[in-house]
């Protein structure tokens, strides 16, 4: 073993190993200490802690430890100073101990908990964060790792990343390595066992009649806004099955208790089946699919057979899998689904209620749903403004909320927000209110502590298809007036007064079609559009949806309008759909757009009715579409976003300064008449390079100049194509004939 070395600390300014346990050293040190990428350290600086030892990057000092702002704290050294390093022997951690946030504790599994600090090194009293050691190869099994962390963001929400917990308890070591063989698991609380174990535990994770073990009070239906309906049902349904069996014996008739429910992640989905369990007194038993998947087919296999030979039914049980598209995937199922439906049919034709979530639906077995399995079927929108403003107020329900607060505005600006991460909006905002009122005897959270958190808070469910819409509105677009009426008719209103069409008995528009040159402002009308309605967006380019395999282009256009019909009221907007709606009978791809176009003609104008949901297209190259697709019932609006004249380059120039301090020797008005040409984007970035320059003049400028815009036109040049510009004005004019 090596001597121990003393060094100087610092933060190492790149965010890599933030909270992760990484320490960094020069490679001459390590090899002075015989340490290899990977190996544990002792550190000693005003407390003792322990990190996993990485490779500084080139150029690093040899004087110098590396380390994140969670490592120094453990060390008691925030501000840096003197550490000792000593190179420890690998030691695997038999068992871990942890405490945290109620909230945590409540929705954050053992066995998820565990995944969460595979391949971290821990020591008693030290703070950790669940973000996966996912930098050195010691991180374990990757795909496990990637399951957990996409289970942490739906369950814990946004906030996950920065969630910390304290270790209480390393058994047999002051520093020990976790692995998928320690026990982890909450102080005083479930444990997860080695995934080997013959017979794990099921945690009882509600306080129920006759249960045992530690509890967590389930939460209550009434406090699940959105899910009452699907509460209700799901409560008759068990409450029939647990407590009135001698009437069905009586009708001669028999139930079924296999529920599938599906819905976004974090929606809230193993919360409606705690709250409903509660209410017909049953014990609920929560099973993460992916963990099981994860273990080898025998290992996977006796761990469901335990799951058999726990639940006897001598009371009413609920068994909860979340996430069983993991175990029973549509695509090449395996032996592991297998023993998974024979397991189940055997629950349920015992009688044991087996509940099973999804997030994606799609994506599970479809034998699954056979009558003897998984009968009954349960849908979780995403909610709307007012649910989500019913949510927000259940949340901030023993928060002390300024008066200027208004849930009503956050709300209107959270479309796409499930309660996962409407959860990790509140918290935030609570953060930032205590991080600004630490000497307050009377803090209170107010709405600049909200207006921040909307900042960095993003809803996890859309993540992928997402438009950030909240920043902008049709009152930002400079001129389009009658673009702006037109869209607001055509999507607005169907999406803000569907009541109003019904009552007059007609159909709202199905979809719009903007066209025209690039850089005129279709991509940032849908965004205003959006950003004005308040509406859950999915956004897609055309060509994202392609795929060369079989199939996978026509599942991903139905998933992306079965994504919309729950997310109602929905705006999608399709970008560059000239490549994924071409005219069909004339590519050389195998015939896989003609496919994509008949399933997009379909989900918009076919048998499943497409309600509360706005399709909008941009292109321009309107001549390359479908005609099909631009029929009444389907794309019926065409509109046209023509390059601004005089006046609307004006208009856009004052819109894209707003914020900028322009000099009052800039006209913007002859400003505009000058720029013959120049698209909407060109004016905006004349306006950015204008700020540029006067940066180039003087970093300490405080005033945009018209010697700086003079300057910035030198840089910025037309992009409009004349040709272009005419070929669509005449296409236009033919349109409107």
């Amino acid at each position: 073993m090596a001597d121990d070395l003393t060094l100087t600390v610092t933060l190492r300014p790149a965010a890599l190993d933030a909270r992760r346990g990484i320490v960094r050293l020069h490679p001459e040190v390590m090899a002075a200490l015989a340490l290899n990428p990977g190996d544990p350290v002792r550190l000693a600086g005003v407390r003792v802690t322990a990190g996993i030892v990485a490779r500084a990057e080139a150029g690093a000092s040899r004087a110098l430890l590396y380390a994140d702002d969670l490592t120094l704290g453990n060390l008691g050294m925030r501000d840096g100073g003197q550490v000792t390093i000593t190179p420890v022997p690998v030691t695997g951690a038999r068992r871990v101990m942890l405490t945290g946030a109620p909230e945590i504790v409540a929705v954050v599994s053992p066995e998820m908990l565990r995944l969460a600090l595979l391949g971290k090194v821990v020591s008693a009293g030290d703070d950790v964060s669940l973000l996966p050691q996912d930098v050195l190869p010691a991180a374990g099994n990757r795909s496990l790792v990637e399951a957990a962390r996409r289970s942490l963001a739906n369950r814990v929400g946004y906030g996950w990343t920065s969630t910390l917990l304290t270790v209480v308890e390393v058994t047999d070591a002051d520093a020990a390595l976790v692995s998928m063989d320690t026990v982890v698991g909450w102080q005083d609380g479930a444990v997860a066992t080695p995934p080997d174990s013959l017979v794990p535990p099921l945690p009882v994770r509600t306080a129920t009649p006759g249960s045992t073990g530690p509890e967590t009070p389930p939460p209550s239906i009434e406090d699940l806004p959105g899910l009452r309906a699907q509460a209700k049902e799901l409560e008759e349904l068990l409450d029939l099955g647990f407590h009135h069996r001698e009437v069905l014996t009586k009708l001669g008739t028999r139930i079924s208790l296999g529920v599938l429910i599906s819905g976004p992640a974090g929606s809230g989905k193993s919360d409606l089946v705690h709250a409903v369990a509660a209410a017909v007194g049953a014990v609920v038993h929560p099973v993460w699919g992916p963990e099981l998947a994860a273990l080898t087919n025998d290992s996977a296999a006796r761990r469901l057979r335990a799951l058999v030979a726990e639940l006897r039914g001598e009371r009413p049980e609920v068994l909860l899998i979340s996430d069983v598209e993991a175990l029973t995937p549509r695509e090449d199922p395996g032996p592991l689904s297998i023993v998974f439906r024979q397991v189940l049919a055997e629950l349920v034709a015992r009688g044991a209620a087996v509940v099973c979530t999804t997030s994606k639906p799609e994506s599970v077995d479809p034998s699954l749903r056979a009558p003897n399995l998984l009968a009954m079927q349960l849908t979780v929108a995403l909610p709307d403004a007012a649910m989500r403003r019913e949510q927000l107020g259940v949340l901030t329900r023993g928060m002390r909320v300024a008066e200027d607060v208004r849930l009503d505005d956050v709300a209107g600006r959270t479309p796409g927000f499930v309660a996962a991460d409407l959860g990790a909006l509140v918290r935030e905002a609570g953060v930032r209110a205590a991080l600004r009122q630490r000497l307050s005897e009377s803090p209170s959270v107010t709405m600049a502590d909200f207006e921040a958190a909307l900042d960095v808070v993003r809803p996890t469910s859309m993540a992928e298809s997402t438009l950030e819409v909240a920043a902008v509105t049709l009152d930002d677009v400079g001129d389009l007036a009658e673009v702006k009426q037109v869209l607001t008719e055509s999507v607005l209103w169907p999406l803000t007064y569907p009541d109003t069409f019904a009552r007059l008995g007609v159909s709202p528009p199905r979809g719009v079609l903007l066209y025209g040159p690039p850089g005129c402002g279709k991509t940032y009308l849908v965004k205003a559009i959006a950003g004005t309605g308040k509406a859950n967006v999915l956004s897609v380019k055309g060509a994202e949806l392609l795929s060369k395999w079989v199939g996978d282009s026509e599942r991903a256009v139905r998933e992306l309008f079965r994504r919309a019909r729950e997310a109602a009221p929905t705006l999608v907007f399709l970008d560059e759909v000239d490549a994924l709606a071409p005219a069909r009978g004339q590519g050389t791809d195998g015939g896989v757009t003609d496919r994509v176009v008949a399933a997009l003609l379909t989900e918009l104008d076919g048998v499943e009715d497409l309600r509360n949901v706005v399709v909008i297209g941009a292109t321009n190259r309107p001549d390359l579409i479908d005609p099909a697709l631009l029929r009444p019932g389907r794309l019926e609006r065409l509109i046209y976003v023509p390059p601004p004249d005089g006046p609307a380059r004006a208009a856009i120039l004052r819109a894209s300064s707003r914020a900028v301090p322009l000099d009052e020797a800039v006209d913007l008005d002859t400003l505009g008449a000058e720029l013959e040409g120049f698209s909407a984007a060109d004016c905006a970035a004349l306006i950015r390079e204008s700020a540029l320059a006067a940066m180039r003049d003087s970093l300490e400028a405080s005033t945009v100049t018209l010697a700086n815009v003079t300057a910035a036109r030198k840089r910025i040049r037309p992009s409009l194509d004349a040709a272009q510009v005419a070929w669509l004005e005449t296409y236009a004019e033919k349109r409107n004939a």
